[in-house]
């Protein structure tokens, strides 16, 4: 067998390259893992947090009390404890280690708490929030109690979470590092035959790794010697431009590249950078109106694209189409068009009813409830019954769409289902732009992305149904967990977060929507962290507590300077950003610029 290298990052991402190290290393142990990515992961925490949120058998065991912090909002709840979870398997550390230190971090704290009457702890305290400062030995008893109950629940929700796991035999790469990382230790052969195939480890960007990850390359292939390459271009120089909306932005910045591609730039050589490409959707409508062909990378979600989401309401019409959310959307979508006249009337009771022989009794006010709403409106479109109320061209369309369900549910029967999925679009999708223009091809990419995604899911799944399929769908459509990968081989604007172009470069570099809320964002405290010394540290009092916040978080915001860390954290990807420019580099917001208080204004210090 010929050695090759082993690259960690690159055109991939460094964490999704690492992974597939552990998953290897745990395959040449004799365990068979699925790897599964952050969305099913997140689903499979709800689904082992259940029987503990509903205050089962599992809490009256821990002894724990119910009022505990966070829980009155279980999906907030849900959310930190998982994105918790994560950074503690990240670092590496197990259920029991993060009970241990809590209970410990808790006990230290409590015993001798600080001094809640510094000077400069008042100062850098807001205004509300300073009376969690002004508590007495009893109240802070009673919030020891709280986190301690917070501690337990969380270990013993964290454990049930990893046994979940290995019972499905499926686990996120973050999981797989950590436990690839045990059998290497456990078994030094083991690192051998995962090393004996790599002639070498290249790692781009060590900074990108974790502790775990970091940890796993180290056992598997030995020491990492770091080489800093030296900077081979200077940074051009920054032109910053700010618009008062968004829309205005977004124009500029399109007619800027457009211009840049009449000067023979070449859009592969050109990105538009956000903080989150969450946001991506407005750039690049603005890009295509000029016809100039994009596509997105970064944490923007797939499913969430109108035009994946167009997709989607054609097969839920197929599958169910008394999900009236999905039915609206293709009645009132660019292929049908219906006006809400239109709309009114399929949702309304047809008026060729047969009258009834007896009047009923006239409703009391209280009386609200209409047994056939949830059915109506399906119901008109399937059987015709208002078709004679519609305008003559909103009839021709529903009576053409009723007759391509009907082919289509007959398809379904028979064909596989990408084949099943193109016939529906292709005959349910209204066209977006003319052939071939960047309108049309980012429309074809969305679509391909979409049913690359759908396909992938039914081969990992083989005894699913279009429902289960269209269910998983429908929640990463909701998750805020959900990405897409740069496609490098294609010649097109990339507008991507900044996380996602590490180790790359570009002739033509425009950083938009820099303004405060954006780039950086806001910093939004989460319902509890985890310090290694504190212990686990809850934001929110509980029960019979005289303030909003616990004097512990408030502390701790004070000491960790966690909102400065989090700005400096931006502050570092933002010069990033423009390193990545090697000709042309711009910088574009929209907005009055701010004071400054809670978040720096990037762009205005450029000027």
């Amino acid at each position: 067998m010929i050695a090759r290298p082993f690259v960690v990052g690159g055109d991939t991402s460094a964490h999704a390259s690492v992974h597939h190290l552990a998953l290897d290393v745990l395959t040449k142990a004799g365990e068979h893992v699925r790897l599964i990515d952050d969305v099913e992961a997140e689903m499979l925490f709800e689904e082992a947090a259940a029987p503990l949120l509903a205050m089962e058998q599992e809490l009256l065991e821990l002894q724990i009390d119910p009022e505990v912090p966070g829980l009155r909002s279980p999906e907030r709840f849900l959310d930190s404890a998982f994105r918790l979870q994560r950074n503690l398997s990240e670092a590496l550390l197990s259920p029991e280690t993060f009970l241990e230190r809590s209970l410990s971090g808790a006990t230290e704290f409590y015993a001798k708490p600080p001094n809640f009457a510094h000077p400069e702890l008042i100062a850098a305290t807001k205004n509300e929030h300073r009376n969690a400062l002004a508590v007495s030995s009893q109240e802070l008893q009673r919030q020891y109690r709280r986190e301690v109950d917070l501690a337990k629940l969380l270990a013993q929700l964290f454990r049930a979470y990893a046994n979940l796991l290995r019972e499905r035999g499926s686990a996120p790469g973050r999981d797989l590092v950590a436990r690839a990382l045990e059998c290497v230790r456990t078994d030094a052969a083991l690192a051998e035959k995962a090393r004996v195939q790599y002639a070498v480890a290249l790692v781009d960007d060590t900074a990108e790794l974790t502790v775990g990850e970091r940890a796993l390359l180290q056992a598997v292939f030995g020491t990492i010697e770091r080489a800093v390459p030296q900077a081979t271009h200077p940074r051009p120089r920054v032109e910053v431009f700010r618009a008062e909306t968004q829309v205005e932005e977004a124009r500029w910045i399109a007619t800027r590249v457009a211009n840049l591609i009449e000067q023979h730039a070449r859009p592969g050589e050109i990105a538009v950078l956000l903080r989150s490409a969450s946001v991506a959707s407005a750039y690049e409508e603005a890009l295509l109106d000029r016809n100039v062909p994009v596509h997105i990378a970064g944490d923007f979600n797939p499913f969430a694209d109108r035009r994946a989401l167009d997709a989607l309401a054609l097969l839920w019409n197929v599958h169910d189409p008394f999900r009236h959310d999905w039915l609206l959307r293709t009645l009132e979508g660019s292929a049908l068009a219906l006006s809400d006249a239109s709309l009114a009337t399929l949702c309304g009771d047809s008026t060729e009813r047969q009258t009834a022989l007896f009047e009923e009794a006239a409703p009391t006010e209280a009386a609200h409830h209409d047994p056939e709403r949830s059915v109506r409106l399906a119901r008109n479109v399937l059987s015709g019954e208002c078709d004679h109320a519609l305008s003559p061209l909103a009839r021709v369309r529903i009576e053409r769409f009723r007759a391509m369900r009907e082919r289509w549910v007959e398809a379904q029967r028979r064909l596989a289902f990408e084949d099943f999925a193109r016939l529906v679009w292709s005959e349910g999708l209204a066209r977006e732009g003319m052939p071939g223009s960047a309108r049309a091809q980012a429309q074809q990419r969305a679509l391909q992305s979409l049913l690359s995604r759908m396909s992938a899911y039914l081969a990992t799944h083989p005894g699913a149904d279009v429902a289960a399929l269209l269910a998983d769908v429908e929640r990463r459509a909701e998750s805020d967990l959900e990405s897409c990968e740069a496609d490098s081989g294609e010649d097109a604007v990339l507008i991507a977060s900044v996380e996602a172009v590490r180790g790359h470069g570009f002739e033509h570099v425009i950083v938009a929507n820099v303004r405060p809320g954006a780039f950086p964002r806001w910093y939004a405290a989460d319902v509890f962290h985890f310090s290694p010394k504190l212990g686990v540290i809850p934001r929110d009092n509980v029960g019979d507590a005289p303030t909003a916040r616990t004097a512990k978080f408030t502390y701790y915001m004070y000491r960790a300077k966690a909102r400065e860390k989090y700005n400096a954290r931006d502050r570092r990807l933002f010069e990033y950003a423009l390193s990545r420019a090697r000709s042309t580099l711009c910088v574009t917001a929209w907005g009055r610029p701010t004071r400054a208080v809670s978040a720096p204004e990037f762009l205005e210090e450029l000027r």
